[in-house]
């Protein structure tokens, strides 16, 4: 007798629907994120919903993926999914050089800070400039699980100290428009900062060299013979203010004495002006952000300002910060918004701060804790709040790269 091959296939499929044993047949995915509420503001998503990932990236979003579709299966039951948290003011580009940022011991890896704040992008605010870049990417940008992006120093050393930042001679926005096209994935625009002189030719060239590479412009405020007025007056719309809720000798408040906003902060932010939060370890006051918020400025992007001074001050990390505008009352999903898919969008890489279907798996797990929690700010303030932020488990391209209670891991059993 002879038997048909087609027949053998109609024959094993009948008995794998008998039997159930349809995993032969089943999408296989890398991993399989069930249980939780899933935060995605590009798709305007906020609700239960579960996520597959494959080669790095997310295969499927549904609000129901069988747990037998994955090769690991990580249940997020009580916690919220969010695309991971960009952070766009750091200072990176560590090295030997003491007490200086641009390869030196003033900056941080972004590894030891990134991942278990749920960070799993952070942009570095002008630590190197054209001279340098390369250095700080051969050294930090291309061994870091983090990834990092850069906004490029207008000076041509970065922030190497003086007399190097105060050169305007070095200064130049060709060839920092020139470094930018080279390494247009990773830059994601131009900074002015730390200039002292009175001079307004530094911000002018800054501008000169953001127009030229079609980024904007962060401007960090250390410029005390700037009047803030002008500062704000000469940014384009997209361009970024640092440190906005700062107080201190060197710029003037975005608050008056009346605990009014300034008008020229309310017609910039009219004109499309972004104000960056910036924490650090001086840029970040109640006595701006209180009645700043109550009167309708709150943060478009939670830069922390990460740095060796400010990790262990008020700012602390990522989620500490986002905790503690949940204390200044904005609400989480508005919190969450701002740290992926608005800093995305202010940044131009509408590419990452999203989880749909073939976008990088960048995403991290969090429990929002309920108790009484105390937040500080730069001048020793502190305030009380009753949610915190706590990543449980952080994905940098598909790979878990932190996980704090071991949800992913396999349990281990005690031989007897």
């Amino acid at each position: 007798m002879r038997y048909i091959p087609g027949i053998w296939v109609l024959l094993i499929g009948c008995f794998l629907l008998i039997t159930g044993s349809h995993s032969v047949w089943a999408q296989s995915y890398d991993l399989v994120i069930k249980n939780g509420h899933l935060f995605d503001a590009k798709n305007g998503i906020n609700q239960p919903m579960e996520i597959a990932i494959l080669k790095g990236k997310i295969a499927k979003v549904a609000s129901h993926i069988p747990a037998t579709e994955g090769n690991k299966v990580i249940d997020a039951g009580g916690m919220w999914i969010s695309p991971g948290f960009i952070d766009p003011h750091t200072h990176v580009f560590v090295g030997e050089k003491p007490r200086v940022f641009a390869g030196g011991s003033s900056s941080v890896f972004p590894d030891a800070f990134s991942f278990r704040s749920g960070v799993t992008t952070v942009v570095d605010a002008g630590t190197s400039g054209w001279r340098n870049f390369e250095h700080f990417k051969s050294t930090v940008i291309d061994v870091a699980q983090t990834r990092v992006l850069a906004f490029l120093n207008i000076a041509g050393g970065g922030m190497s100290g003086d007399p190097y930042q105060q050169d305007i001679q070095d200064m130049n926005p060709e060839m920092t428009f020139n470094m930018i096209q080279k390494y247009p994935d990773l830059m994601v625009g131009v900074k002015i900062g730390h200039y002292e002189g009175e001079s307004w030719q530094p911000f002018d060239l800054a501008v000169e060299a953001a127009a030229l590479s079609n980024r904007p412009l962060l401007v960090e405020c250390h410029l005390p013979e700037y009047s803030l007025k002008e500062q704000l007056r000469r940014m384009r719309p997209g361009d970024l203010l640092t440190h906005t809720y700062e107080h201190i000798r060197d710029r003037e408040p975005i608050i008056d004495q009346n605990g009014n906003l300034l008008p020229a902060v309310i017609e910039a932010r009219k004109r499309g002006v972004l104000f960056d939060l910036s924490h650090g370890g001086a840029g970040f006051w109640f006595d701006q952000a209180v009645p700043a918020i109550q009167q309708g400025l709150t943060p478009d992007t939670f830069g922390t300002d990460l740095h060796r001074f400010s990790m262990n001050s008020g700012m602390k990390n990522f989620a500490n910060v986002l905790s503690k505008f949940l204390a200044l009352g904005l609400d989480l999903e508005e919190v969450l918004e701002k740290a992926t898919w608005g800093t995305a969008k202010a940044l131009k890489r509408e590419d990452l701060g999203h989880l749909s279907e073939g976008a990088v798996a960048d995403l991290t797990l969090l429990s929002i804790r309920s108790g009484s929690f105390g937040f500080v700010d730069s001048a020793g303030m502190s305030i009380t709040g009753n949610q915190m932020i706590e990543p449980e488990l952080t994905i940098r391209a598909g790979r878990v790269v932190y996980d704090l209670n071991g949800i992913s891991a396999t349990p281990f059993k005690k031989v007897k």
